[in-house]
């Protein structure tokens, strides 16, 4: 018998016995109406309490036939209510539809699509991170897995519009492609794009003729795990060799990076300042640090240079924003500042079709945060803002200590040889005058980074 119908019967019982119980006393003892449904009840329910009415002999036969019937009525339906209970809860449709449920309400979270190797550490650096996520996996077998690590995740094709869209994809902040097909991550990365264009969206390949095309449909970056390896195994001893081999002074090519070291002596003036200002001094991006015998490779920003230290460096431009050393141009990352929404979305795709990691921000400070925390290639910043001006936002970028290493881009509306004037004085590299082609833009920018 199925739980429902059981449910049922059991409380058309209860319903039957408590009209019979109420009718009974009515007739047999003449109570009241609600006397009659109260001592009905408590007689069902056997709390123990005491009679309303000394009760006739007619009376306590009744009551000893509606305890046993009653009480009969009353455990079926707790039994059948826990067996439906208990069902629902062991039913694979109910735990999906549970996990359904937690993943309609997450909003800026991640998706995971794959969970083999590259999945599983990146869902690993999540949990860690506390940031949300979901996994969309097809394998049976890895499904288990989730379950017992308690991830959150769905059963289906990346490549499916409606599994994105159980995903939560129009309110996700980025996407990894990491399926172990270029062809599905290339399907999954068009599909992606199509339905949120200013997604972040991360691609793995296998091969190297997939990546131009996995970035022409509309990737953000490409990762090969088994090329990126290789690279920084072999730039690492290069490196180490080039140092060795005492060419700090002059010039190392590996995989088409120029590497140069650069030794902190007291006349350089670079000992006592940090990674971030010793950048500036150097004319590149110190990307490792030789600290008598210990190697110190992508030292974070804010450490010490110190005297007699050897520097390794690389001109800028010449490796991806992301630090690695791999011989291989990665998107530059732009910030883009603008309170018109709608100009936020048409740039970023525009940006992101040609070929860059475009951040955005909808205030003037908001965007100071956003360039002091990523530290990007360029910034794009309207004139007009609602708190603080373009030109002030320029004015703290370049007094701060990254502020010769960032291109600043003034975007404006009116054509004023004032404002250009004031933007130049304030260190702005180029000032572009909004008009009907929307990517003249994009077009400044990549001349003035290349």
């Amino acid at each position: 018998m199925e739980s429902r119908i059981r449910i049922r019967l059991a409380i058309s019982l209860l319903i039957f016995f408590l009209g019979v119980g109420t009718v009974g006393y009515i007739v047999i003892e003449g109570y009241p109406l609600l006397d009659a449904v109260y001592m009905t009840v408590i007689t069902i329910a056997t709390v123990g309490f005491g009679e309303i009415h000394t009760l006739s002999e007619k009376g306590r036969l009744f009551t000893i036939f509606l305890i046993m019937s009653g009480v009969g009525s009353l455990g079926f339906a707790i039994q059948a209510l826990t067996e439906m209970m208990l069902e629902r809860v062991s039913n694979p449709k109910y735990k999906t539809k549970n996990m359904e449920k937690k993943i309609a309400k997450l909003k800026g979270h991640y998706i995971i699509c794959g969970f083999g190797r590259v999945g599983a550490a990146a869902a690993e650096h999540f949990e860690k991170a506390g940031a949300p996520f979901v996994v969309i996996e097809a394998s049976e077998e890895l499904q288990k897995t989730l379950q017992d690590l308690g991830f959150l995740y769905l059963d289906g094709d990346a490549t499916r519009e409606e599994i994105l869209d159980k995903a939560g994809i129009k309110k996700a902040s980025a996407l990894l492609a990491l399926l172990d097909s270029d062809p599905h991550n290339l399907f999954t990365v068009l599909t992606a794009r199509e339905m949120n264009p200013t997604l972040h969206i991360i691609a793995r390949t296998q091969q190297a003729s997939s990546e131009s095309r996995i970035l022409r449909a509309g990737a953000d970056s490409i990762i090969s795990p088994y090329s990126s390896a290789g690279r920084r195994v072999a730039d690492r001893i290069l490196a180490r060799t080039a140092a060795r081999q005492g060419s700090k002074e002059g010039g190392s090519i590996s995989g088409g990076t120029q590497h140069r070291w650069v030794e902190v002596t007291e006349s350089s003036e670079i000992a006592g300042h940090a990674v971030e200002a010793a950048n500036a001094m150097v004319g590149g991006r110190v990307v490792g640090i030789r600290r008598g015998t210990s190697d110190t490779l992508l030292p974070p920003h804010e450490m010490q240079i110190q005297l007699n230290d050897f520097l390794l460096v690389v001109p800028f431009g010449q490796m991806g924003v992301d630090g690695d050393l791999n011989g291989k141009m990665q998107p530059l990352k732009i910030v883009l500042i603008d309170d018109n929404p709608v100009i936020r979305r048409l740039y970023t795709r525009l940006f992101q079709k040609a070929g860059f990691n475009i951040l955005t921000a909808s205030d003037g400070r908001e965007g100071c945060e956003l360039i002091f925390k990523e530290r990007p290639d360029a910034a794009v910043v309207d004139f007009r803002l609602p708190d603080i001006s373009g030109l002030e936002v320029c004015r703290k970028v370049k007094r701060s200590e990254m502020g010769s290493m960032i291109k600043l881009f003034l975007f404006t509306a009116e054509e004023e040889e004032g404002i250009r004037r004031q933007a130049l004085e304030a260190g702005v590299d180029a000032v572009v005058v909004k008009s009907p082609e929307a990517g003249e833009i994009v077009a400044i920018v990549k001349q003035g980074l290349s």
